[in-house]
């Protein structure tokens, strides 16, 4: 588990943290141009170079992988010696941290990876912690001493710190403790009430026993105090003291939003958890839900964090199965007698002409999810899953038959 927790450093370790931060940056900038330069000089044919500019390397020249760049990370301590305050354990996370975010823009998961202007390095992680690290007024950390902490709760006994990420915020510095038990904890099993969930805008969520939700504006509260400070903003000169004032009021502003949308979303997690024993959810991709004319608006919900992040976490930790189901048609399909009813996004009103049942939208799409959940458990397992006991092997095809769900969705049956 990751657990976070607000530092109260001195103004000492304060400014041993920073000067770490910005060690922490130059070492990622020095590597991430040395990746560059190599595929720089790889890019043009071997009798032509770029019209811009190019670094002529040796064609025999490696590529700077993470162990390359850890070796000369050693070597350039005899020349750089402000290399030598940081830890080094610290600037090898640096380069590991670069090494993934490489990894994940070669496979075309994500950007490829930017330089970091100062102020925009804020966090590091010490890897190894010290025994007994933990007391009562603060935290023992590598480099920094023995720093005060405000305890929020208590660790369990069982619990062994394996390491600490210092993170800076607008609002100060915190401390995510990684933390590890040798226990094993098994699987949740398919059991319960069964409730399919439908998320959306115009209610936040709908469930299949009839419940919605309706949709939180969390930026709408603080929008007119941040636009406000944006615009004082463009008085300012770019990086005077005033400027970078008014910068950390405008982040303790986005702070505030997102701590109050996180805390919403796992009050709404515990209550759902708190009533049903399977939770089943659509497959959606979110990001191409933010990209549309909607963007500012699911964004500001956080739909993605709450169905793919807090929902899962919390059913874990209370017992509860968690599933995604195929979103293909769910706001399509009668849930009474399964028969297609074609509507666009203007219809809120789900009215069946075979049966004649008539219902909101969204709650009959939630039914239709809990009843794919169901029909997945039951396929799967050979058993009905509400009120039967599930095996362990059965259970393994349950998993890897609703991870197989597809994840392709069309936006305009939705």
């Amino acid at each position: 588990m990751t657990w976070e927790f607000k530092l109260e450093p001195t103004a000492e370790q304060v400014l041993e943290i920073e000067c770490i931060l910005d060690v922490c940056r130059n070492v990622w900038n020095f590597a991430l141009r040395e990746r560059k330069d190599w595929l720089d000089s790889r890019k043009s044919p071997a009798n032509a170079c770029s019209i811009r500019q190019e670094f002529i390397l040796p064609a025999d020249a490696p590529f700077p992988s993470y162990a390359r760049q850890c070796k000369s990370l050693t070597a350039a301590k005899v020349q750089f010696p402000k290399l030598k305050s940081v830890n080094a354990q610290v600037l090898q996370q640096v380069i590991r941290k670069l090494e993934a975010s490489w990894e994940s823009w070669r496979l075309k998961r994500s950007g490829l990876p930017r330089f970091k202007k100062p102020n925009r390095m804020r966090s590091f992680v010490f890897p190894q912690m010290l025994n007994n690290c933990i007391s009562d007024k603060g935290i023992k950390l590598p480099q920094l001493g023995w720093v005060k902490v405000r305890w929020s709760r208590e660790i369990p006994e069982k619990f062994e710190v394996k390491q600490a990420l210092i993170v800076r915020k607008a609002s100060g510095y915190f401390v995510m403790l990684s933390l590890q038990a040798d226990v094993d904890i098994p699987e949740t099993m398919p059991h319960g009430h069964p409730v399919g969930i439908d998320v959306g805008l115009e209610y936040f969520l709908s469930t299949s026993d009839g419940e919605q939700v309706k949709r939180p504006r969390f930026f709408d509260g603080l929008h007119r105090k941040l636009k406000s400070l944006q615009r004082r903003l463009k008085t300012k000169r770019k990086g005077s003291k005033n400027w970078l004032k008014l910068q950390n009021k405008i982040g303790k502003v986005h702070q505030r939003i997102a701590d109050t949308r996180k805390d919403w979303h796992f009050k709404l997690a515990n209550h759902l958890c708190a009533h049903a024993g399977m939770i089943f959810v659509e497959n959606l991709d979110f990001r191409i839900m933010a990209k549309g004319m909607l963007g500012k608006h699911t964004l500001d919900a956080g739909l993605g964090q709450f169905v793919n992040q807090i929902l899962p976490w919390v059913c874990w930790k209370r017992d509860v199965f968690y599933g995604k189901v195929d979103a293909r048609g769910t706001s399509q399909e009668c849930p009474d007698c399964g028969a297609e009813v074609r509507k666009d996004l203007r219809v809120r009103v789900h009215e069946c002409p075979e049966c004649g049942s008539i219902k909101p939208r969204d709650i009959a799409a939630a039914q239709v999810i809990c009843a794919r959940g169901q029909r997945v458990v039951e396929n799967a397992c050979g058993v009905y899953a509400a009120g039967a006991e599930v095996t362990q092997s059965s259970w393994l095809a349950v998993k890897q038959e609703i991870l197989g769900a597809t994840s392709g969705i069309s936006l305009h049956t939705r």
